[in-house]
């Protein structure tokens, strides 16, 4: 039986919502969870994969292919908005399930899809014995089927529809955001942060290394000039106040950089620059607030780590501190 989930679109047994004009969200299930990271299938004359999600979610993104009619010989395209592992560790195992299939990614992602060695070593470094369990292991895509993307470019969707994209750093120097020309949907990675569909929470997501906060808030007025007609978020799903949720995210950047900044003022570690950005923005989420479920604060954690945000904006600050200093 459909069930309908909190964000109102009715899903299946295989995590599949439709989303209309042949789009359909998928449920990657990462490391085990629902909820946490969407990929999104544009169903046409090419068939296109937007996100595959880790590498352990690739079976499941093959299975729920599979239920929308794409076999091994139908995908025509894999794009991701970005190289982390959340979004591509599944690109070189979902490449092999679907041989056909081009992968796409903007130019100073492609080298680490086809040699992950060095973006793998500093996964490992993050994540320690976590690394597998959280996102398995990126196999490497063969190089001849990489299609690089300049800072604009165009993915042919058949039939005269195409994904126009969009060089959009900030959260990471290879994202770019998607905009489908047939539908105004505006695919956003991580770049306008992470959303909640039970909430409607939107949380910054600001990680280590490539953080920087101007290049971030220009994505999003980027985003913003676009005109899109709903953000799909890759955490988690689709958004149709576009407005209001940019300009959300955009706050939510500059209040998590102001509470990081003082807390490293004030001469903070890291785990009580944490702490006290949380306390002081737990208010502003009805996720973390006294009353939210535990379960649905933990999968917001889940989403977007706030040590981990907090850690990318402290990197940038140290950066930004010795450039002016040089």
């Amino acid at each position: 039986m459909p069930r309908l989930r909190d964000n109102g679109h009715v899903t299946d047994g295989t995590g599949v919502t439709p989303l209309g004009h042949e789009v359909f969200q998928i449920d990657t299930r990462m490391a085990g969870y629902e909820g946490i990271t969407a990929g999104y299938l544009i169903r046409g004359d090419r068939p296109c994969l937007v996100e595959t999600g880790t590498a352990p979610s690739a079976p499941v993104v093959r299975d729920a292919l599979a239920s929308l009619g794409i076999g091994p010989a139908d995908l025509a395209t894999v794009v991701v908005t970005h190289i982390h592992l959340d979004h591509a560790g599944g690109a070189g195992d979902i490449a092999a399930m679907f041989p056909a299939a081009q992968i796409v990614v903007h130019q100073r992602g492609a080298r680490h899809l086809a040699d992950p060695s060095k973006l793998m070593a500093g996964a490992r470094m993050v994540y320690g014995r976590a690394l597998e369990r959280l996102f398995g292991v990126l196999a490497p895509v063969p190089a001849e089927r990489i299609v690089a993307l300049d800072d604009t470019g165009t993915i042919d969707l058949g039939g005269g529809r195409r994904l126009d994209s969009y060089y959009s750093p900030g959260h990471a120097k290879h994202h770019v955001g998607l905009v489908d020309s047939d539908t105004g949907d505006l695919y956003t990675g991580d770049a306008a942060g992470v959303y909640l569909p039970d909430t409607g929470d939107v949380r910054p997501a600001t990680p280590p290394p490539d953080f920087d906060m101007d290049t971030a808030l220009a994505s999003v007025r980027m985003f913003a000039a676009l005109r899109p007609s709903r953000l799909m978020f890759s955490h988690y799903g689709p958004v149709a106040q576009v407005d209001e949720t940019l300009n959300r995210s955009a706050e939510e950047i500059t209040i998590w950089v102001e509470e990081t900044r003082q807390a490293r003022a004030a001469g903070l570690d890291l785990d009580h620059a944490v702490a006290m950005v949380r306390d002081r923005t737990r208010d502003r989420y009805a996720a973390a607030g006294p009353d939210a479920d535990p379960a649905l604060a933990d999968r917001f954690e889940r989403v977007s780590s706030a040590r981990g945000s907090v850690e990318g904006i402290m990197h940038w600050l140290d950066k930004t501190e010795q450039a002016a200093g040089a």
